[in-house]
């Protein structure tokens, strides 16, 4: 069952349950209502009735008691016979005497006995008020008896009647109307609130469309547009076009990555075949017949041992990058930069004497950092390693206290980066055409950005032709 069918049917339930509360109450309110018109009337025309009666009745008192029969009872009946004339014409009366059966009066004579049953009876006897209906040839009657007591003394019932045929029908014809009507009405809403869910839930459908087209093409660089208020249908168009924003950045971060991996195979392939080939071609000459001289054999052992090397840093070098990858976690500790520093120079110079490599400047001392001595040592060797690489100029290394950080840089004055080559100057295996000539596989750099960022830090690299590059590394710095 869809939405619309759902929220059309709900408020269609609940406007036909509202409907019939409502019409339910108004028939019984209308029904009570004209009951006790009926009544009051008939109360009021019987009170007239009663009081006249006891008048009458004390202006016979000389006669106790007093006979309905004889001169005299003729007398009194004629009496009481006007009393009757008093009612509305649309009302029945009728008198019954003390013992509860019709007085000869021509009132009487002229209809048929209104009912009294002998619990009503005993009720009037107590001077209570009886009332009940009744069936005749046109329909219901409602009929209201009431007692007349002069001192103490239960002299008969005054019972008046009404038909209730004119009311019963009106209340009929009011529940007709109030019956097709709340039908027609809840017909009316249903096809009403199906058109305007339709409206309402119409932008949902395109949102739905634009996901399934979305979803076949894999275009997450498309939008959802949405034109209306701002209601929970835009929040809703807004929250889908914010999360193909996350997909298309997570889509283009994995199709990047699936690309370096793939770059990644590739290149190590590459590195590893050649120090590969050249051990296998160096062993093949190991084994010819007759063997090669004593010289050249020395020569080919040289080389198979540089490969060997060679072969052994690059498996070291992927092992740290494998490790970095993995999100190995470094032991961070407060660490004095500065010693730290002055100690990779001096290995650097050992390294490398000719080269003019020096300290830029003074630096405050004391300078701590959340850092691991090892790894932070090797991102400093490897900078130093590439700008003396790279670099014929000379190299200075400065450091800084940038409030919150820690950052040392090295700087070197050689034939600087374009603006493409420091975009991916940390990707693996990757090196410009000027450094290709240069031994080397491209992961030092790499290496080094995945130790920084280990220690929760920052490497950035600033660079112009011609004026040389500086390395940068920020650390967190310890605070007292």
């Amino acid at each position: 069952m869809s939405i619309r069918l759902r929220l059309t049917l709900l408020y269609s339930t609940i406007l036909a349950l509202t409907l019939i509360i409502f019409s339910t109450v108004l028939y019984v309110a209308q029904s009570q209502y004209t009951l006790d018109i009926v009544e009051r009337d008939l109360e009021k025309t019987a009170e007239q009735i009663a009081i006249g009666w006891t008048r009458l009745q004390r202006d016979f008192e000389w006669r106790k008691p007093l006979p309905w029969v004889g001169p005299e009872g003729d007398r009194y009946r004629d009496a009481l016979q006007p009393l009757m004339r008093e009612r509305r014409s649309r009302d029945m009366a009728y008198i019954r005497g003390a013992d509860g059966e019709p007085i000869g009066m021509p009132i009487n004579e002229n209809q048929n006995a209104l009912p009294l049953s002998q619990e009503g009876l005993a009720h009037l006897r107590r001077g209570e008020v009886w009332i009940e209906t009744a069936q005749d040839e046109e329909g219901r009657i409602l009929i209201y008896n009431r007692s007349v007591i002069v001192d103490g003394r239960f002299l008969g019932v005054v019972q008046l009647s009404r038909s209730l045929a004119d009311r019963d029908r009106s209340l009929h014809s009011l529940s007709i109307t109030l019956l097709v009507g709340s039908l027609l009405t809840t017909l009316i809403a249903f096809g009403v609130g199906w058109t305007l869910s339709g409206i309402t839930l119409r932008p949902i459908h395109r949102i739905t469309q634009a996901a399934r087209e979305i979803g076949q093409a894999r275009d997450f660089s498309s939008r959802v547009a949405h034109t209306g208020p701002n209601d929970e249908l835009e929040q809703l168009a807004t929250t889908f076009n914010e999360m193909l924003s996350q997909l298309e950045e997570s889509y283009q971060q994995i199709a990047h990555a699936l690309q370096v991996q793939r770059d990644f195979v590739a290149d190590v392939s590459h590195e590893l075949r050649t120090p590969l080939t050249t051990i296998r071609g160096n062993l093949a000459l190991l084994e010819r017949v007759p063997a090669l001289p004593q010289a050249e054999q020395e020569d080919i052992l040289h080389d198979l041992i540089g490969e060997s090397e060679r072969l052994s840093r690059l498996v070291h070098n992927l092992l740290t990058l494998t490790r970095a990858d993995a999100g190995r976690k470094l032991t961070l500790e407060p660490v004095d930069v500065g010693p730290l520093v002055e100690e990779t120079l001096r290995q650097a110079r050992i390294l490398a004497p000719a080269r003019d490599i020096a300290q830029d400047g003074s630096w405050p001392p004391g300078l701590l950092a959340h850092a691991n001595e090892d790894a932070l040592k090797q991102v400093l060797l490897i900078l130093l390693d590439n700008a003396i690489k790279h670099t014929a100029s000379p190299i200075r290394v400065s450091l800084a206290d940038n409030d919150a950080h820690v950052t040392i840089r090295v700087q070197d004055h050689g034939p600087g980066m374009p603006a493409g080559l420091q975009r991916r100057i940390f990707d693996r295996f990757y090196r410009g055409d000027a450094s290709r000539t240069t031994p080397g596989f491209g992961l030092g750099l790499a290496i080094a950005r995945a130790l920084v960022e280990a220690q929760q830090g920052t490497i950035t690299v600033e660079s112009e032709v011609g004026k040389g590059s500086a390395f940068a590394v920020s650390l967190r710095k310890v605070t007292s």
